[in-house]
């Protein structure tokens, strides 16, 4: 058993896999030489494992409070892309575990398909990321190295591997769409299956090609995202009825979490782990004060529980369509709007706090400051998306 973890934790393996897929490591080169047919791509130094700065720029600082030791930094590596199918597919891939993807796609199912499954889908979203993002910061496992890996992705290098929250996020966020959906809406299951399957395992092959994770990182996201899954899948009733518990309930809602933030487990350098932590627990924690809002003040346009427990799926249609995206535009607009207002200002009222220059990037890092800031932050966006944002829908009379 011990030998086939280490062969699956091998970057050799990943470097296959990148080459059967097209993706080779370029010629060395100065940084001034520019070849035709090569593409620009990020990788570690060699030998750089995860505690080596390849340049002077960059550096953790005292972010974490603790000691000064530089973050792993990046250098330009030249690859060459034989198969450009697979090169765009995987990195699309990739798109559908980020950032990009959770802030298009969750308010979208909340405001165009059912609010019930939204809600659903970012607490398990929540939960998942939150226990993969701790779990790489205490088990501190590097990732693949390079070489023999090509790197595609700078901004995760500083990151620890195992789990990969990419796999995980997309499992978590396949099957509990898939369950959820299966009682609740009429379609061919074997369909709901297939496109689960493939959605998840398009995202883990895409951690391997980018060069981000060895296998292990990946299954190992999986198993875990299922685990997690079957043990949550009983208490899923009680969460879709936390909306209607008492008006202390939003304040569990904002301390747990913000509590969980501010002692994330610290790190020798700074990474943006404990950021993208704070995102998504502070955007949970916003998608479910905003719920409660809408139960408590009776601002729900159809209450959840008088829909049927079996619906039929709606044909699509170009009005639909149009309705559909007129109601994502505007949404997002004011998303974004109230996420800059608020980003600007809460960075304004901390800086003067602690009496921080403005202009001074790295104070961003500082705990005290990140964390507060953040959080925040994305649970107005969260409030706005579950609140502000249907109103207005029903004001424009889209709704």
């Amino acid at each position: 058993m011990a030998e086939l973890l280490r062969s699956l934790q091998d970057s050799q393996l990943v470097a296959r896999f990148q080459r059967c897929c097209g993706l080779f490591p370029g010629p060395d080169e100065t940084p001034q030489d520019c070849s035709s047919g090569l593409a620009e791509g990020v990788a570690l130094a060699p030998g750089a494992g995860h505690h080596l700065a390849a340049n002077d720029k960059g550096g953790g600082g005292p972010a974490n409070g603790l000691r000064r030791v530089l973050a792993p930094q990046a250098y330009v590596q030249k690859y060459v892309v034989k198969n450009y199918f697979y090169y765009y597919l995987f990195r699309f891939s990739a798109a559908l575990g980020q950032e990009v993807f959770y802030i298009t796609f969750l308010p979208f199912t909340h405001w165009n398909i059912d609010p019930y499954l939204s809600r659903r889908l970012i607490i398990i979203w929540v939960l998942v990321m939150y226990i993969g993002q701790v779990a790489k910061d205490i088990l501190k496992w590097p990732r693949p190295f390079s070489p023999p890996v090509v790197k595609l992705e700078k901004r995760m290098i500083a990151e620890f591997g195992m789990p990969s929250t990419h796999a995980m996020a997309a499992t978590a966020i396949s099957f509990t769409l898939l369950i959820s959906t299966m009682d609740r809406y009429q379609y061919p299951f074997g369909l709901g299956l297939m496109m689960a399957v493939v959605f998840s395992t398009m995202v883990c092959l895409s951690r391997l090609y980018t060069g981000m994770h060895t296998v292990l990182d990946v299954l190992g996201g999986v198993l875990i995202t299922a685990v997690l899954i079957v043990l949550t899948y009983p208490s899923w009733t009680l969460i879709d009825r936390l909306d209607s518990a008492s008006p202390l309930f939003p304040v569990c809602v904002i301390v747990v979490p913000f509590f969980l933030c501010y002692n994330y487990p610290a790190s020798d350098y700074y990474s943006p782990t404990r950021a993208d932590t704070t995102t998504i627990l502070a955007a949970g924690a916003g998608v479910t004060i905003g719920f409660w809002i809408n139960r408590f003040f009776q601002l729900e346009s159809e209450p959840m529980d008088t829909l049927p427990a079996i619906q039929h799926i709606a044909p699509f249609t170009t009005d639909m369509l149009v309705l559909g995206l007129t109601k994502f535009a505007v949404g997002i607009v004011l998303v974004l709007l109230v996420r800059q207002l608020v980003k600007k200002l809460s960075l304004q009222v901390l800086y003067s706090w602690f009496k921080v220059v403005t202009r001074n990037k790295e104070a961003r890092q500082r705990l005290e400051i990140e964390v507060p800031y953040k959080f925040v932050t994305y649970t107005s966006v969260g409030i706005c998306a579950t609140t502000v944002v249907p109103m207005l829908h029903r004001f424009l009379g889209l709704l």
